[in-house]
């Protein structure tokens, strides 16, 4: 019996400039592997006989593959992207691409930058947009109190400050 599930649902499809930036950046660089080192390299393999037992065709094969699936992604990613130039009129309120400080109940404070879902990044604070946490920011004032079902459990923060 196969094991089907629906797809996720889709993105949302906005991005920071710095985001736009990145994923550019990061095409680029990933074409130039796969032309100055992969594919002479899989050339070079596949030049040396016996493809069922070369280790070196069979490995360079996938990284191209992995190589190609990326490029892909990229490549309709910024086909879709909204990319946010600049803050919204209003900066009294979250909305994409805050700066957010919200105090969880236990009294901890935290530092959130809402970003597009192909930039989070945990290690500098920047959480996706389709986040349950943004999500349940988008549109606050500060001092607003928000409740957020995460996996743990419920959690309960207060929105301190908003920055852009």
């Amino acid at each position: 019996m196969p094991r089907w599930r629906p797809p996720s649902p889709k993105s949302s499809p906005y991005i920071t400039l710095e985001g736009e930036r990145a994923m550019r950046h990061e095409l680029k660089s990933l074409w130039k592997q796969r032309r100055n080192e992969v594919v002479p390299a899989l050339s070079a393999a596949a030049a040396e006989g016996d493809r069922s037992e070369n280790a070196e065709y069979t490995y360079r094969k996938k990284q191209l593959a992995e190589i190609d699936r990326r490029v892909r992604y990229i490549s309709r990613r910024l086909d879709e992207a909204v990319v946010v130039r600049e803050p919204p009129p209003r900066r009294d309120r979250v909305y994409f691409g805050a700066v957010v400080t919200v105090q969880d109940h236990a009294g901890e404070t935290s530092v959130y930058r809402i970003v597009g879902a192909d930039e989070t990044d945990a290690a500098r604070g920047w959480i996706s947009v389709d986040s349950p946490l943004a999500r349940a920011l988008l549109g606050q004032p500060v001092d607003s109190r928000v409740s957020v079902d995460l996996p743990e459990g419920r959690a309960h923060y207060e929105l301190l400050e908003i920055g852009y």
